[in-house]
């Protein structure tokens, strides 16, 4: 299973945020995309998951030896941002249902159990509109991460956590994102791309002169 850039590149307007990328984004394979703020970390995100076009080039996965077109990759991924909207007015336990309705939940966890592994046993009475911002983030997180999809993509994934909490994400990814392709989205920042393999540099791909 993987995922394949062919000759990508993105544009908005006339300013290339990246060109001429090829890479093929391999499952049991993790991947650190490392850039500054506003660098397109986030748009080669959006478009490896294909919720964004490529201006050039094609994305398209092969599941089983079989092409997936890009606008059919969200069916195999799961994506945590800081900017993945949540239903406020839902309790946890909603939540929960809600999104597993559509998503497989991994194999190895019960679903009763992930209050306690999302350290949010406490807040089971509570709407999300009452979470701190930091205990949104543990949802987006375990949402993604407890989701049995072949494909993870983690953005900024440790954006609004405490030390606490960036210890907890790191022990929960890599007991139950294992056997996946991980991609993470960081501005150079340890806590989130430890256990990265292969670490891929944006500003690599950025052309020097604006093309016509």
């Amino acid at each position: 299973m993987e995922i394949r850039l062919e000759n990508t590149g993105k544009r908005f307007n006339r300013e290339w945020i990246f060109r001429g990328m090829s890479k093929s984004f391999q499952i049991n394979q993790s991947y650190a995309v490392l850039g500054s703020n506003g660098s397109g970390k986030s748009t080669l995100l959006q478009m490896v998951c294909g919720f964004a076009r490529p201006s050039e080039g094609e994305v398209y996965g092969l599941i089983n030896d079989q092409r997936i077109e890009q606008d059919q990759l969200f069916r195999h991924i799961s994506l945590a941002t800081p900017y993945l909207g949540l239903y406020e007015d839902f309790y946890l336990n909603e939540i929960l249902d809600f999104h597993f309705k559509f998503k497989s939940l991994n194999p190895e966890v019960d679903t009763k159990n992930i209050p306690e592994l999302l350290q949010l046993s406490h807040a089971l009475n509570r709407p999300i509109k009452q979470f701190s911002s930091g205990m949104k983030q543990r949802v987006r997180l375990g949402l993604a991460i407890l989701s049995d999809t072949p494909f993870l993509f983690l953005d900024e994934p440790t954006s609004n956590l405490d030390q606490r909490g960036k210890d907890w994400y790191g022990a929960l990814v890599q007991e139950y994102a294992k056997d996946r392709m991980i991609m993470v989205c960081s501005n150079h920042q340890q806590e989130e791309i430890f256990f990265c393999q292969e670490q891929i540099e944006i500003e690599e791909y950025k052309p020097q002169s604006k093309s016509k």
